[in-house]
């Protein structure tokens, strides 16, 4: 039998790499990018695409009711089987790697236990999630069927903007709605992703090891004061609530800086009755924050409103706040974060914990089976952007992490 740490020689470089640049002509955009939107027939070409690559790797591909996709190479024995996988779809103009390196990754996991004549006491799984960039609709919808977080029957029921339903867009799909069992059980699942930020480029560490989803709350704040007349009108005498809402960004952007992993963004802003020589009436932004832990994003909310409610007092404005979301952090086993960290140290590459900044269908999947997650850099940390770009070996190198910590669990 092959050893465990001898697996990951059994990737290709070139055979992942042109899986990858394969699956980006469809859809491919003029900068380099591709644009393969959810339930669209890009979507459907990129999963036909996945499907005969998987057969010809042995694999059986079949559908859920909301189309996620699953392809299943069989173990000895027919317990719960390790699932990786990512997504397909993209951004109007995304990049050739977001989601995309996490399924043929898996794919290329395969390929690899096939070339080395092994076999696994588990069966294997790789997914497809359904939905996961949320371009056209919310995102993760997909991994949030799976686990229950959306009833299956509301997601079908969702209106595109072409006014089909995604019941109807699912049905017109090859690899659309199918009968694999919805929530199926899972060993444990494990996503390779680009990072999409510029923390592993700017530190030179190959590899992240994820600790967790990142929690956000989102809210929307208004501040409401008078207008007037930016000349008659005394500063004393105004209630500016445009001034209001300036000091309130200015004091969330230090809060988010003051703490350790935390995130702190306001987005959008509308003003309501102001001109270039009229104070206005209202003032409204939204504010992101964010924490891995539950803590320390509700202790930051407490210190903003607080501020906010400081400053309505100072400004002789009033003050509203709404939450419009709200996702919990999504801490990943501490026995899986450590596997990753072992097995990547044994092939010798720079690693670091981190958590993970931005939603991914590990988070949804973690509220019901052990997860784990492994980060790969991305140039300039950007992403959702023709522009993102991750080179052949970083890429590799998350594959050959992947394929040994797969190898491991597919023998626990």
């Amino acid at each position: 039998m092959t050893s465990i740490s001898t697996i990951a020689a059994f990737v290709s470089a070139d055979r992942l790499w042109a899986s990858i640049l394969a699956m980006a002509e469809i859809g491919a955009t003029a900068n380099g990018g591709s644009n393969r939107l959810a339930f669209s027939r890009e979507d459907d070409a990129g999963r036909s695409l996945f499907a005969s690559w998987c057969e010809e790797a042995g694999l059986s591909v079949s559908t859920d009711a909301f189309g996620n996709m699953f392809a299943r190479r069989q173990g000895r024995t027919d317990v719960e089987p390790l699932v990786i996988g990512s997504h397909l779809d993209t951004q109007p103009k995304g990049g050739r790697f977001d989601g995309v390196l996490g399924v043929l990754g898996g794919l290329e996991v395969v390929r690899a236990l096939n070339d080395a004549g092994l076999e696994t006491d588990r069966p294997i799984v790789i997914v497809n999630w359904t939905n996961e960039e949320g371009a056209v609709l919310t995102p993760m919808m997909g991994s949030a069927v799976f686990t229950g977080a959306l009833a299956l029957d509301e997601a079908l029921e969702e209106k595109l903007p072409d006014g089909r339903t995604t019941r109807s867009a699912l049905d017109a799909m090859k690899w659309g709605r199918g009968n694999h069992p919805v929530g199926s059980p899972m060993h444990c699942y494990l996503e390779l992703h680009i990072e999409q930020g510029p923390i592993l480029e700017e530190e030179g560490v190959a590899i992240g090891v994820v600790t967790g989803g990142i929690g956000f709350r989102r809210y929307r704040i208004a501040f409401t004061g008078q207008e007037a007349h930016a000349g008659p009108t005394p500063m004393a005498l105004r209630k500016d609530p445009l001034v209001s809402a300036s000091r309130a960004i200015v004091f969330a952007d230090a809060l988010g800086r003051s703490i350790p992993e935390a995130r702190s963004t306001m987005g959008t802003m509308a003003v309501t009755g102001g001109s270039p020589n009229t104070v206005a009436a209202r003032a409204e932004f939204t504010l992101d924050l964010r924490h891995p832990d539950a803590p320390a994003i509700a202790q930051m909310e407490e210190n903003f409103f607080a501020e906010c409610e400081r400053i309505a007092l100072e400004t002789r404005t009033t003050v509203q706040y709404e939450m419009i979301a709200d996702s919990p952090p999504a801490p990943f086993p501490e026995p899986v974060v450590s596997l990753i960290e072992d097995v990547t140290t044994g092939l010798g590459f720079s690693n670091r914990r981190m958590a993970s900044g931005a939603g991914h269908d590990a988070c949804n999947i973690s509220r019901l089976y052990r997860t784990g997650m492994i980060f790969v850099p991305s140039l300039g940390g950007i992403s959702h952007n023709e522009a993102e770009f991750t080179s052949k070996e970083e890429c590799v190198a998350g594959v050959r992490v992947l394929a040994n910590v797969a190898h491991t669990l597919l023998n626990l």
